[in-house]
């Protein structure tokens, strides 16, 4: 039996977080087809430039993930937001991506993703403290008959 340490690491260098990544990347490899990741980010900008809506997330094995959707306040119920996450899901087609899915909180967009074709999988109460995280998905973005895009790319990790 090999002998060793818990360690918190409050300041981890990069190479120590590539290398527990690489190698769960290498374990989930021999497992399921690679997961060919690559990140997609996206901004809605004024004309002067400014940032007024943003979507942060990343496709993985043929699902796209949506972590982060921003629109400035004065701008939501405008089509920001559908914009963004309809230019999100034909990218994530365009890489071959059959599926999406996200997060979010009961204070947040809940409705908006629903409107927009998204069905809740899941949910986790008193998270934060006296609210709800919903988990959604969208099973289907692309017709199932149609030709699957075969991706060009190679994981960043």
């Amino acid at each position: 039996m090999s002998s060793y340490k818990i360690v918190r690491d409050p300041n981890p260098s990069d190479d120590d977080i590539r290398t527990v990544k690489r190698h769960l990347i290498a374990f989930n490899n021999q497992h399921a087809e690679p997961e060919h990741y690559q990140g997609l980010v996206l901004f809605a900008r004024e004309p002067s430039d400014t940032i007024v809506g943003g979507l942060l997330g990343y496709t993985h094995w043929r699902w796209l993930f949506v972590e982060n959707l921003w629109v400035a306040e004065s701008l939501r119920g405008s089509g920001v937001g559908r914009d963004l996450m309809q230019t999100a899901e034909d990218e994530a087609q365009r890489r071959g991506c059959r599926h999406a899915y996200l997060d979010t909180f009961d204070f947040q967009a809940l409705g908006f993703y629903q409107k927009i074709g998204y069905e809740l999988f899941g949910q986790l109460e008193d998270y934060p403290p006296g609210h709800t995280k919903y988990f959604l998905q969208k099973r289907q973005l692309i017709d199932s008959e149609a030709p699957s895009l075969q991706p060009d790319y190679r994981p960043s990790h």
